[in-house]
């Protein structure tokens, strides 16, 4: 979960590090450090525990010589606390080497023995620092040939990494392999770029390249090579980033999440382009696979977090649009327990990074299992939709900030766009239906501005009002049940203090021994027009918990008057489906963490212990 970059060109590389780790750590923020090739030939490094500010604050106190070869790195640890040793860059060769790594190299420990056992001396806890002296070794026995040293120790790691290495033998020269980790090289003119993430360098070009599995890049100036770990030349395809510097910055906003809060309409908005047609829903992307939806006899949804959430409410679309069993299944689950799958079976795959570990390995599971994939991603050129035999990509734009919101509602978007796509397909949606779901889904952008506009202020004052609050329930129903554990788990995220979804049919079987004076609770109420057996069920469970003195904040459509006398506080959604209301009543629940999290003055886009994209199992 680490951001790396590396650089070689004319231009000092010291500047160009910096900035792309800038925009790399949402990936990582417990260290960072770079290290530079000067004019000299001679490798510097400096590295610091702490957010990039404190490497920042260092160099500026105490510069170091700058060159045009360079790379950086921003940590989440794994293998060893937060500390100035175990910060990246590892160096190795007499400090001639500098090493960066993403992932976890698994057998570790056997080859730090070893190592040990050979004379080797460490000074740090990290797995990298093995890879680091293992590659310094390899290097001299390769007669100082940086890409056959990688090829000799790639097959003794095991495990995901990503490595970068630059030597003093080779300036001009950064050396990168990668398994089941991410890396996207950026073309420049007489200068190119590596990142676990196209932000790394979208600043200065958008034309980009994806390194696929097992595979070994080497950048110069003029010259891009990758071959495969045997040492065979690989073809990579080009792609054009689709989005610009500008949209990673959060260009005047107090953070990155009020900025994607805001961002929520556009996201939707940008999803549905070019997919809706006079014939209904067309994903371009998924048409190979048309005949094989017509066979499936079951979807599975994998994912993990926020994307899980996703594809919970995604099942009801799919059941009921596209008539065929959907599980949710969380993917560091699924292929543990040697599920029942096969050629009838769809697995879909959602992922926000498209480099999620646990998400990845479980495409991989089922495709070796005969089952056809699709994924749901927002990141061009990542490792799932490589894997997948389709995708369908979001269009919500670079999410910064580590609490996932406006991908939330992309990937829903997104769902409901691949329900109806099957359903035509499986003749279960006819032309007049499908219009009027396409109808109920263009009008979600405009609908999301009205309660941001409208309601954004009051939520914010209400979460002033709750910031001790040390405990927040979360009740839903139908499709408002996956909403209430989003909304808990943003809390959890963002304000560190507990809460907890429930469907709120499960109140009386246990978990209403929670209610006491003062509880705050927060309950998705259903339509009462369209959904009226279930918007009596729910408001029966507000009395019931009213009735043991909880504090109820409503999330109801506009001219719900049962609520009314029933809820200390009602946030108003505006009309929708019953199928569309997630994609509203999930925005207020954003807006509340985030102003609970900013009330208590913690940092809302970088909160503690996590990272943006969780790349090891």
């Amino acid at each position: 979960m680490c951001g790396i970059v590396g650089y070689v060109g004319p231009r000092p590389s010291q500047a160009i590090l910096l900035a792309g780790l800038a925009r790399l750590e949402y990936r990582g923020y417990d260290s960072a450090g770079i290290a530079v090739i000067d004019g000299d030939g001679d490798l510097g490094m400096r590295k610091r525990a702490g957010k990039l500010g404190v490497l920042r604050d260092d160099l500026e106190a105490t510069a170091l010589a700058d060159g045009t070869t360079g790379i950086g790195h921003t940590r989440w640890a794994t293998h060893g606390g937060p500390t100035d040793d175990n910060a990246h860059p590892h160096l190795a060769d007499d400090d001639r080497l500098a090493v960066i790594h993403n992932g976890i190299i698994e057998n570790f420990s056997e080859l730090k023995s070893e190592l040990v056992a050979a004379g080797c001396t460490f000074h740090s806890e990290t797995d990298t620092e093995v890879a680091a002296v293992l590659l310094g070794r390899a290097y001299r026995d390769a007669e100082g040939d940086l890409t056959e040293a990688f090829r000799r120790v790639v097959g003794r790691l095991e495990g995901a990494f990503t490595l970068l290495a630059m030597h003093e033998d080779h300036p001009g020269l950064v050396v990168g392999a990668r398994r089941n980790s991410p890396l996207v090289i950026g073309l420049g003119k007489d200068e190119n770029f590596l990142g676990s993430d196209v932000a790394a360098f979208v600043e200065h070009t958008r034309s980009a390249l994806a390194i696929g599995q097992d595979q070994i890049v080497a950048i110069t100036p003029q010259a891009v090579t990758v071959t495969d770990f045997a040492g065979q030349a690989v073809d990579v395809e080009p792609f054009e980033v689709t989005w610009d510097a500008s949209a990673a910055d959060k260009g005047g906003w107090s953070s990155f999440m009020a900025k994607e809060i805001a961002e929520e309409p556009e996201a939707v908005r940008n999803t549905l382009l070019g997919r809706i047609h006079d014939a209904g829903v067309v994903i371009g992307e998924l048409e190979p696979l048309d005949d094989a939806f017509t066979r499936i006899s079951r979807v599975i949804v994998v994912a993990c977090g926020t994307a899980a959430y996703a594809g919970a409410v995604g099942k009801y679309a799919i059941e009921q649009w596209a008539r065929v069993p959907v599980d949710v299944e969380l993917a560091h689950e699924f292929r543990y327990r040697d599920p029942v799958i096969g050629p009838d079976t769809l697995v879909v795959s959602i992922s926000q990074s498209g480099e999620t570990m646990d998400t990845l390995m479980a495409v991989k599971y089922a495709r070796e299992r005969g089952a056809r994939t699709v994924s749901i991603c927002n990141t061009q050129g990542a490792t799932i939709p490589r894997e997948s035999d389709a995708i369908v990509y979001t269009h919500a734009g670079p999410e910064v900030a580590v609490a996932s919101t406006k991908a939330f509602v992309a990937q829903i978007t997104a769902l409901y766009l691949f329900a109806m796509h099957v359903g035509r397909v499986r003749g279960e949606l006819d032309a007049a239906a499908s219009a009027g779901l396409v109808a109920e889904l263009e009008a979600v952008p405009e609908k999301i501005s009205t309660i941001i506009e409208r309601e954004q202020t009051r939520i914010e004052q209400l979460a002033h009002w709750m910031t001790d609050t040390r405990s927040v329930l979360f009740l839903g129903r139908h499709v408002g049940y996956p909403i209430a554990m989003e909304g808990a788990l943003k809390l959890k995220e963002l304000a560190y203090i507990h809460a907890e979804g429930f469907a709120a049919g499960e109140l009386k079987h246990g978990p209403i021994a929670l209610i006491e004076p003062g509880q705050p609770v927060i309950v998705i109420v259903p339509s009462p027009r369209e959904s009226a057996l279930l918007h009596a069920k729910v408001v029966s469970n507000i009395e019931e918990i009213r009735a043991r003195g909880a504090r109820v904040i409503a999330i109801a459509e506009e001219g719900d008057a049962a609520v009314l006398p029933k809820a200390d506080e009602v946030l108003r959604i505006p009309l929708a489906g019953p199928l569309f209301e997630p994609l509203l009543a999930v925005v207020p629940l954003h807006i509340f963490a985030m102003a609970l999290s900013t009330s208590k003055g913690l940092d809302v886009d970088q909160p503690r212990n996590l990272a943006k994209s969780v790349t090891v199992e």
